[in-house]
């Protein structure tokens, strides 16, 4: 035990005297109490200011280590690059058609700098942010002023904060206004500003500045409370949005105006303290009004909006090819006419229009419903979109592939006369007969015997392959095919795809697809050149345009302008105008969208005076047609050949001269299963009966290269419907219509049969 009591074990005993082994056991106690005592002499020594500073470095120390450490405890600082905007759909010169809100329910726009009103910028640096170029992000002598207001008086009277701290607060916002909360946003001003450019701070603040309810940016707010954009803002309008982000919910001027106007008058009181700005100019900025209501947001083209954002993703900006300046006049055509069809067709009558360029298939201008809040008339619905019966739309393309095919022409004579196909015995809309009269005016007059004949000749088969091959989508009941009725409108279509086809004869007989939005190859210039689907030749694409835009006009329209064809569905349940010029075509829908009857809802007088109103308002006047391609026969009735003055069911000649030259093979109607030899699809034989020679053969009224005497072949370019046409040196012609399927077990085959057809007096003359 160690009797000093310093808890020590007690070495071990040595010889010499006790007295001895004590001090020299406590010696080294009495150095060490010695320096003890030294040391606090000298602190004794030392001043009070002494004292002071070695406690004060000491609290610095402390002090800014654990700043150091909440600094580092906040986290990186927030560069507002996860801010998610509302959905923004644009026209084509980048306008705005339509915003919608964000999930939160806000509005949200981003706002360029460049599309703000100037002087804007000039109002909220004069009352918010002076040195706002030139600081770090915090102004010290704001901070200092804010300081002595708050010794001085007791109270805040301002906050001492810049607009980046504004965005630091607004970036990530905390309830309640204590020290803590500031000396956050001092921290985060300056880690923005080492981050960001001032015009990038800039940018947020316009993005994200609270304006009341749930209106977030200067773009929005301008919207909301003027109407319009902020490009261009008056001095008064410019102080309102400087004035209502620092209290936006108690300056809200759609209810509290007296409180937004005294705001605004002290932004302005403070403008004016610069001297830049000359006094009656703030005046008169003084004596603007304050809205006291908020403006819808843009809604144009409210349908093709909801296509586009249905398939974009949140907080997209989506730009169309619709002009917002055609799109708002013809809305605003389709509800004056809306109001007129619910006087004569009753409240349920709605109606739909489509405009489309013809060069690029772009759309510009899309008008699904009158009213898209009419939940009666289902506004929300695309009529546009939805499928109906044409009526009598599709006849210019029964009267093309019969110019296609040769057997026709504009000036041929056709009988409108009673006849029977087995059971049905068609009529015409209004019960009664023509006699014999053109092509051409069987077409304006849209009669339906005369179309059904042709259409007997051409096929239906062929005419509804030919229209979904150019792009447009039909719909037959179930397990039906194509008859003879779908020439008067026994097939469901769509008005994009009617416009689509008619643009198509506008094109010469090439269809392009119906777009709206644009893409990178901007859908506003001309297509490359072999771009689109074949609807039928340039010539007869021609004689259907030069026939329709003599069709007698109604009574609101000048003759001769715009070619066009009006239809109407069985039970008047729908009514339809489509035309084109040279440049547009547009498609004109009426009808109730529930597709129940409207007793007098016809094409011409319902649709027809809708679809000239919708050319008169494009803002030019027509575009002449395309001049008469190489081929095309201008003439008269009588200076036709033979076989094309006058059209007869059984051919151009009547039923003798069919008895006389035949196709044998291959027969009407048949499949072809096509074999390829070095990547091209083998020649056809064909096998006729009863030929005068020389022999023409068309493939889709192409003619075959001349072939020498013997067996006739002919080629297809792949799989698809092919009409083939022989016409002999006395005018008699016949023709099929065949299906060639590629088929890879045909290769075989397709020997053999030229073989059997070399056998046989298989087209030898």
């Amino acid at each position: 035990m160690n009797p000093l009591g310093y808890g020590e074990p007690t070495a071990p005993a040595r010889s010499g005297r006790p007295d001895d082994r004590l001090r020299e056991a406590i010696q080294p106690r009495r150095a060490l109490a010695r320096c003890l005592d030294c040391f606090v002499a000298s602190l004794l020594a030392m001043t009070r200011l002494h004292v002071a500073f070695l406690v004060a470095a000491l609290f610095s120390t402390a002090s800014l280590a654990g700043m150091a450490w909440w600094i580092a405890a906040l986290g990186p600082a927030p560069d507002g690059k996860t801010i998610e905007f509302s959905n923004r759909v644009f026209d084509r010169d980048g306008r705005l058609l339509r915003a919608y809100a964000t999930p939160e329910g806000r509005w949200r726009l981003p706002a360029r700098i460049a599309d703000v009103d100037p002087r804007l910028f000039e109002v909220l640096f004069a009352y918010e942010d002076k040195r706002f170029r030139s600081h770090p992000g915090v102004d010290p002598l704001a901070l200092m002023r804010a300081a002595f207001q708050l010794a001085a008086s007791g109270r805040i009277l301002s906050g001492g904060s810049t607009l980046t701290m504004q965005v630091a607060r607004l970036l990530e916002p905390r309830a309640g206004r204590s020290f803590l909360t500031k000396l956050r946003q001092i921290v985060r001003a300056v880690e923005i500003e080492r981050m960001l450019t001032k015009t990038e701070v800039l940018s947020l603040y316009l993005d994200l500045a609270p304006y009341g309810g749930n209106i977030e940016g200067v773009r929005a707010a301008s919207l909301a409370y003027f109407g319009k954009e902020p490009r261009r803002l008056s001095l008064g309008e410019a102080a309102l949005l400087v004035a209502l982000p620092q209290a936006p919910e108690s300056r809200r001027p759609d209810r509290w105006a007296e409180a937004a106007r005294t705001a605004r008058n002290r932004v302005l009181d403070r403008f004016a303290a610069l001297g830049t700005v000359q006094a009656d100019e703030i005046a008169l900025a003084r004596a603007e009004p304050v809205p006291t209501g908020r403006h819808a947001m843009p809604m144009l083209a409210p349908h093709a909006a909801n296509r586009a954002v249905a398939q974009a993703a949140p907080g997209s900006e989506i730009r169309l090819t619709i002009d917002a300046d055609l799109q708002r006049n013809l809305e605003e055509l389709a509800r004056e006419r809306s109001r007129t069809l619910v006087q004569t067709h009753g409240p349920d009558a709605s109606l739909a229009i489509l405009v489309v360029d013809n060069a690029t298939g772009a759309v510009a201008a899309h008008v699904g419903s009158p009213d898209y809040f009419d939940a009666r008339r289902a506004g929300e619905i695309d009529m546009t979109q939805a499928l109906r019966s044409p009526g009598s739309t599709l006849k210019p393309f029964i009267y093309g592939l019969g110019f296609e095919d040769g057997f026709i022409h504009p000036e041929t004579l056709i009988d409108d006369q009673p006849v029977r196909y087995g059971a049905y015995a068609p009529q015409n809309f209004d019960f009664t007969f023509q006699g014999t009269v053109t092509v051409r005016k069987a077409l304006q007059l849209s009669l339906n015997v005369p179309a059904l004949a042709v259409l007997d000749r051409v096929g239906a088969s062929r005419l509804a392959a030919r229209l979904t091959q150019a792009g447009a989508s039909l719909v037959l009941p179930e397990g039906e095919a194509p008859g003879l009725a779908i020439g008067l409108g026994g097939v469901g279509i769509r008005l994009a795809d009617l416009v689509m086809l008619y643009g198509g004869i506008a094109r010469l007989g090439t269809a392009l697809p119906v777009s709206e939005e644009m893409d990178r190859r901007s859908q506003t210039t001309a297509p490359e050149k072999g771009e689109g689907k074949r609807l039928m030749e340039p010539v007869a694409a021609w004689y259907v345009a030069s026939t329709l835009i003599g069709t007698p006009p109604p009574e609101n329209g000048a003759p001769g302008r715009i070619a066009f064809k009006t239809g109407t569905s069985y039970g008047y349940r729908d009514a339809w105008s489509i035309g084109f010029d040279g440049r547009r075509t547009i498609g004109v829908w009426v009808g109730r969208p529930d597709g129940a009857p409207v007793p007098g809802l016809v094409g011409r007088s319902a649709a027809a005076p809708i679809l000239f109103d919708a050319f008169a308002r494009v803002g030019a006047p027509p575009v002449p047609l395309p001049r008469a391609p190489e081929g095309a026969l201008v003439t008269t009735t009588a200076r036709l050949p033979p076989p094309l003055k006058r059209f007869s069911p059984g051919g151009p000649l009547g039923d003798d001269a069919q008895a006389r030259l035949h196709i044998l093979f291959p027969p009407d109607g048949a499949r072809l299963e096509l074999s390829r030899s070095e990547g091209k699809p083998d020649p056809v034989p064909l096998k006729i009966t009863g030929a005068v020679a020389p022999v023409t053969v068309l493939v889709n009224g192409a003619p075959v290269p001349p072939q020498p005497r013997g067996p006739l072949f002919f080629s297809l370019d792949g799989a698809g419907f092919a009409r083939v046409t022989v016409i002999d040196g006395s005018g008699a012609a016949d023709s099929v219509v065949v299906r060639a399927e590629e088929s890879a077990s045909a290769a075989a085959s397709q020997p053999a049969a030229r073989a059997a057809c070399a056998a046989t007096p298989c087209g030898r003359l």
